[in-house]
């Protein structure tokens, strides 16, 4: 029994999925005639009470067009320091957008509309670059899967309406915020000019994430789409696997967040665990006393297989292939090492 707590990226289609995607209706999405990736993108736009849609191969590629249609080079966007466009997306803000980032230090990935407010350059003063966007991630990645409060949200929305400023979210682990908050993903839909969701992480998809927006910006979704090499033709095989994972892999999130609840319950007894921050979804951060290259080395003679991030902290995600019989070994593994 391998275990791999690496990611939720790792998992593998189930066998009800690959039945699915053995079935699905295609045709050529580079014309838009590909009816399973239609439905998916109307059924997510609506989820969202958005009026479009748009299929991509990978988040990074839907979060990097996404701050491609609200800039112009030479621009600012506002993010977390932890912020997933700034540090997993391969420099794309700049490559691909000529784009620069102003960092917050926030909490947990998290930031304020004080904050947002305190970090906006001034429009009038063309010796800084012009803010023009705020990108926000919910969850949390860097953060440890931390949720925000929707309530601030909504106070930087405010922010971004009264600055004229754009407003992203990159909700590639949104799903488990809504699970963990019990929130209607409309409320989301109502605030953000555009959201990028993924399929292929908690979701259990092999691959794809979905940009939302409404009409008036996303028009120009589907030429940077293409710019930035994300037309594809037969794709509804992929998207029958995304439709099938919106349609019976959501509820089951709380799964995963019970689970790994129950990690960090362990790891606070720990004698060698120094610190466990807090555990709003399947992301679990630690750190330890000691070299965290024996830890990992000792845990993968078990086989049980996980990251350090660096700085003393490591990490443990749960997710859809992580059953209960890995977890009660992976307890006892913890507790008995």
């Amino acid at each position: 029994m391998i275990i791999d707590l690496r990611s939720d990226t790792v998992t593998k289609p189930t066998p009800e999925m690959l039945n699915v995607m053995m079935n699905a209706k295609v045709g050529d999405d580079v014309y838009k005639e590909d009816p399973t990736v239609n439905a998916l993108e109307e059924k997510i736009a609506a989820m969202f009470g958005k009026d479009s849609a748009l299929f991509f191969p990978s988040g990074s590629m839907a979060n990097q067009a996404a701050i491609k249609l609200h800039t112009q080079p030479g621009e600012q966007l506002i993010a977390d320091k932890y912020a997933h466009v700034y540090n997993y997306e391969g420099g794309g803000v700049s490559f691909n957008s000529g784009v620069s980032c102003k960092l917050i230090d926030g909490n947990r990935g998290m930031i304020t509309a004080d904050q947002v407010l305190a970090a906006i350059n001034p429009p009038d003063f063309y010796h800084s670059p012009l803010t023009s966007l705020v990108c926000v991630e919910n969850t949390t990645n860097k953060g440890g899967g931390a949720c925000y409060d929707f309530e601030e949200i909504l106070k930087i929305k405010k922010v971004c309406k009264e600055h004229n400023l754009g407003y992203h979210l990159d909700g590639a682990r949104l799903w488990n915020a809504l699970i963990a908050k019990k929130e209607d993903p409309k409320k989301y839909g109502e605030v953000f000019d555009t959201i990028s969701v993924c399929l292929s992480k908690g979701l259990g998809a092999p691959m794809g994430s979905v940009l939302i927006g409404d009409s008036e910006i996303m028009g120009k979704a589907i030429r940077i789409r293409k710019v930035l090499g994300g037309g594809m033709r037969q794709i509804g095989y992929m998207a029958a696997a995304g439709l099938y994972a919106v349609e019976n892999h959501i509820d089951r999130l709380q799964d995963d967040h019970n689970k790994a609840k129950e990690i960090g319950a362990v790891l606070q007894n720990l004698s060698f665990v120094t610190n466990v921050e807090p555990i709003d979804t399947n992301i679990i951060i630690f750190t330890i006393e000691g070299s965290e290259e024996d830890f990992i080395s000792k845990m993968g003679a078990k086989n049980i297989h996980f990251y350090g991030m660096g700085q003393g902290k490591l990490r443990f995600v749960t997710h859809l292939d992580y059953t209960q019989e890995m977890h009660e070994y992976f307890l006892e593994s913890l507790q008995t090492l």
